[in-house]
């Protein structure tokens, strides 16, 4: 009986159905990258990056990751700070915090790498920094840079009192630039026996400064041919200090166009004279009333590479700045024209009426009186006869343009529109073709080139 019953188990185990357990994954994903983990004592940060067989995945990885720390970083603007008393908006201080956290990335220090994941085509990475030894690390590098800070200050308030402002502005703005990271914050200290907010100081310093700064034009109203070369007048600009009564050397200045277009040479240093002579080498708009403004350049005193930060600050001062107006002359031409075909003088004269349509676009006028006229143009145009290929006709046309300066007959510009070839049924309609497709050349090609060699 009991040989039975060991049978029947045996039977009963081989009709069970068999238990498929799922395989073991070999490569598990880890939970900290479904949630990201929370701790108290360490800031986290998640990076990943997908391999592309061509890219450095983990320092992406890890760039990834620290900007993903930085997040949870905050920056908490006072309500004293710099950037309340100059903010119209709460936008300012947006654009300044950015700017922290897109540099605080590059910044970091101490962080551990925690934990990494991988497959065939990701890399995932998990870091972490200690907030109580981040704070120890940031109040060092405040602590330093208030020091560093303080010490052009004074050097500055020392340029101030010897009558030096430039230098001055130069001792500000490398005080600036040192506590820069911190105008969220009040940074209080004593100075002289008086309290003050170092980088509020700092700010409202520079902007005494250029309070105080005066810049005229001579003249400050000019008239002038589109054609500068024309023109023999040029303008000064002259920097000088209100309280001292005396002039400004050694003061960096730029200019531009604030109203119309053209080259106005932008960076410039004022003489010992306190003087900068504004180069003005191209008028590119046709408009009638131009103007040129010239200000201090508070950007210059950064050297070649002004930070973010200092250039969004800068942008909310009061600059000193003077216009020059400009009453621009519409330059004269005399245009002497002759278009044939075959020889014959044309009903019409498409390439003249193309240069002057152009030209009169472009803000110049045109005179029948040679005498009244700065430029002369000289137009000449024909066509020939080609080829027959059964029923098709070739003509040729060729165009010669010549521009020169009325007073002196000095040549300035001459180009050839040699033999352009059209195809027809004939050879009158070649020739027209002809034409047509030398209209086309002198719109894309030629009358651009024209045009800037007049304005040179």
């Amino acid at each position: 009986m009991k040989y039975l019953s060991f049978f029947v188990i045996l039977l009963v185990g081989a009709c069970s159905p068999s238990v498929n357990k799922p395989p073991v994954d070999p490569n598990p994903k880890p939970s900290w990258m479904s949630a990201k983990p929370m701790a108290d004592a360490y800031f986290v940060g998640i990076g990943h990056s997908t391999k592309t067989g061509t890219n450095n995945y983990v320092q992406e990885a890890k760039k990834s990751a620290l900007e993903d720390m930085v997040s949870e970083i905050k920056v908490n603007v006072s309500s004293t700070s710099v950037l309340t008393q100059i903010d119209d908006n709460k936008e300012f201080r947006e654009r300044y915090e950015q700017m922290i956290q897109t540099t605080a990335a590059d910044e970091i220090e101490e962080f551990e790498s925690v934990d990494s994941w991988e497959d065939d085509k990701n890399y995932w990475v998990y870091y972490r920094l200690s907030k109580q030894r981040y704070r120890e690390i940031k109040e060092q590098q405040k602590r330093d840079a208030v020091t560093l800070a303080l010490d052009y200050f004074t050097k500055a308030k020392q340029s101030e009192r010897e009558a030096n402002p430039i230098q001055a502005l130069g001792f500000y703005y490398q005080g600036f630039r040192a506590v820069e990271k911190y105008l969220a914050e009040p940074i209080t200290l004593t100075f002289e026996g008086k309290e003050m907010i170092l980088t509020n100081e700092i700010y409202a310093s520079i902007q005494k400064i250029l309070d105080d700064i005066q810049l005229a034009a001579n003249p400050a109203q000019i008239t002038l041919n589109r054609r500068v070369t024309q023109g023999s007048q040029s303008v000064v600009v002259t920097a000088s200090s209100k309280s001292a009564r005396k002039v400004l050397a050694d003061l960096p200045l730029k200019a531009a166009f604030d109203k119309g277009s053209g080259n106005v040479f932008p960076d410039y240093k004022t003489t010992a004279e306190g003087q900068a002579k504004i180069l003005l080498t191209k008028i590119g708009s046709r408009e009638l009333e131009q103007s040129v403004g010239v200000s201090v350049n508070l950007l210059a005193f950064a050297g070649t590479n002004p930070s973010a930060i200092f250039t969004l600050v800068s942008s909310k001062m009061t600059v000193p700045k003077v216009s020059i107006l400009m009453a621009v002359q519409r330059p004269i031409v005399f245009i002497s024209s002759s278009e044939k075909n075959f020889g014959n003088i044309r009903a019409t004269q498409q390439i003249t009426n193309k240069i002057k349509n152009y030209l009169s676009k472009e803000g110049f006028e045109f005179t029948e009186d040679r005498s009244k006229a700065e430029l002369v143009m000289n137009v000449s145009s024909d066509s020939e006869k080609g080829a027959v290929s059964g029923s098709i006709y070739i003509s040729y046309v060729t165009s010669v343009i010549h521009v020169s300066t009325a007073a002196d007959n000095k040549e300035i510009y001459a180009t050839t529109l040699d033999r352009i070839k059209g195809y027809s049924l004939d050879h009158e309609r070649a020739s027209q073709e002809a034409y047509t497709k030398s209209l086309e050349i002198l719109e894309t090609e030629k009358l651009p080139e024209l045009l800037n060699a007049i304005l040179q």
